[in-house]
Formats: C-alpha cells, sequence, structure tokens
C-alpha cells in the first residue's frame, strides 16, 4: 500500500503531520512532509488521535467544468481555458466532520473531486516543470449551494460557505492516470458520479502551470480538479461518500445550519444570561 501521509490532533490537544501504519498507528513527522518533513521517533497508537484534513493551504484554487459531460450536464460548453474560482480556507473540514446546510440555499451539491497538493513555491511554470510541484494527491467534495451559483453573477456566495470543502482523508504521493472517481450517497449500490479522471479536459499538469502564470502557489496550497457528471443534492442526515482508487474513501454528513437568530431572540437570550 502506497504511504498515506496524514495530519492528526493528539488527545493532548497537538496538531501533527504523520504517516499511516496499517494498523491505525500513526507515526508522527517533525513537520509537513512537502517541507521536508522525518520521522520523530514517536509513535501514536490507534484511537488515541483525531484525523483532521491531511493541509492546511494559503488556499484553495478551484477548476470548473473540467469533465466535458459535468459541462454539459450544468448547460454549458468544454471552455477553452481553465475557468478557475478561489474557496476559502474556511470551507474545509476533516474526513467524518459535518456538512452544514445553509438556510440561504435551497440546493446544495456534492462535487467530487480529485485534490493536488502543491509541494514548493512556485511562479510562472510550464506545465513540464509543473509536475514537479505536485507533491501528492488527496480527495475533495467542492460542495456548491448551485442555486445561489446560478443567480449570483460569480461563484464566491455558491462555493464559499463554512463546511463546504471537506477534504482528505489522507494524502498519497502518486495516483494512476486512468484512477476511477466515484460518489456514493448513503447505503446506493451504484454510484452517482464514475468517470476516470483521465477524462480531466485540462491535466494536473497544465493546470497547475495554467494557475501558477496568475498567482504564486505555496507550499501545501490545494488545487481542486473539477468534478464529472452526476452531481445532485444533498439533505439532511445524508452521509456521502467519494472515493478515487489509489487513494480511499472520503467520508461526510449533511446536517442543518441553525438560521440567524432575530434581534428579538438575541435579546432574550441576553437576559436570560
Amino acid at each position: 500500500m502506497a504511504d498515506r501521509y496524514v495530519r492528526v490532533k493528539t488527545s493532548q490537544g497537538e496538531v501533527c503531520y504523520g504517516l499511516l501504519e496499517l494498523n491505525q498507528s500513526i507515526k508522527l513527522l517533525n513537520t509537513a512532509p512537502w517541507l521536508g518533513g522525518e520521522p520523530n521517533g514517536e509513535l501514536l497508537a490507534p484511537d488515541t488521535y483525531q484525523l483532521l484534513a491531511p493541509c492546511e493551504p494559503s488556499k484553495i484554487v478551484a477548476v470548473g467544468k473540467n469533465y466535458s459531460a459535468h459541462a454539459a450536464e450544468m448547460g454549458g460548453e468544454v471552455p477553452k481555458e481553465p475557468i478557475i474560482f478561489l474557496k476559502p480556507t474556511t470551507t474545509i473540514i476533516a474526513p467524518d466532520a459535518e456538512i452544514a446546510l445553509p438556510p440561504q440555499s435551497h440546493r446544495v451539491e456534492y462535487e467530487g473531486e480529485l485534490a493536488l497538493v502543491i509541494g514548493s513555491k512556485c511562479f510562472n511554470l510550464t506545465p513540464k516543470q509543473a509536475i514537479a510541484t505536485i507533491w501528492g494527491y488527496t480527495i475533495a467534495n467542492d460542495v456548491t449551494a448551485r442555486d445561489l451559483q446560478r443567480s449570483d453573477s460569480q461563484w464566491t456566495r455558491g462555493k464559499g460557505f463554512d463546511t463546504f470543502c471537506p477534504l482528505g482523508p489522507w494524502i498519497v504521493r502518486e495516483i494512476s492516470p486512468t484512477a476511477m472517481l466515484q460518489t456514493f450517497v448513503n447505503d446506493t449500490k451504484k454510484p452517482f458520479q464514475a468517470a476516470s479522471i483521465e477524462e480531466m479536459v485540462f491535466s494536473p499538469d497544465y493546470i497547475v502551470s495554467y494557475i501558477s502564470q496568475i498567482m504564486t502557489l505555496l507550499p501545501g496550497d490545494i488545487i481542486l480538479t473539477g468534478t464529472p457528471e452526476g452531481v445532485g443534492p444533498m439533505q439532511e442526515g445524508d452521509r456521502i461518500y467519494i472515493e478515487i482508487e489509489g487513494i480511499g474513501k472520503l467520508q461526510n454528513t449533511v446536517i442543518l445550519r441553525s438560521p440567524l437568530p432575530s434581534d428579538e431572540e438575541i435579546e432574550e437570550s441576553e437576559i436570560d444570561d
């Protein structure tokens, strides 16, 4: 099995990077692996840590309509060059954390995606140079408030709510160019999304090169490479499973976010306190 790089919180509250062993123990590293982290000699036993999102990026850069069939299901054509947008880092949640449906939206959808992890500071790269800056791969759910995305003139609100980027469960260094991506909802046997990542319109090296010609990418930054067709709505209580061959499975449960309290409710609460 390929090395699985994780980020965890210990029972003492310390956040660390490490290597996940087959018996679920964690071999701790002295820093992030893309910064040259090495084992520090410590080992965390199973059930003594909480699995976190596997990195803390300075930014999340995402690519839209990067699968032809998904572009068609969205009512558009394949773009001539990558469509990119930013998601706030506050959208990131860990494996098994809860996706909160905001009261502002009436249709929030899953989007299973391959995520790239950048390993070094880079700017203005060719595609050939860009390959070396992709340190590893993980899984993301580019959760989208579809009604808000369509009603707004840009995508920030529809893509930017807290909890709208589940990430993990770990990072692997290599992945097959023909790896399958599948998304399941609850106990369905048939995936709602199923595609090989080689079906991308723009390849990972091209995407990194393109983005690097616009902005500097930093170690640990995340690039979302687009989602295949089959996106669909999520409801309270749903369990979303996104699997990518060679990486593993990202799982998250869906809940409702509490609506904004009225001024009267806030005042009553302050009086009660």
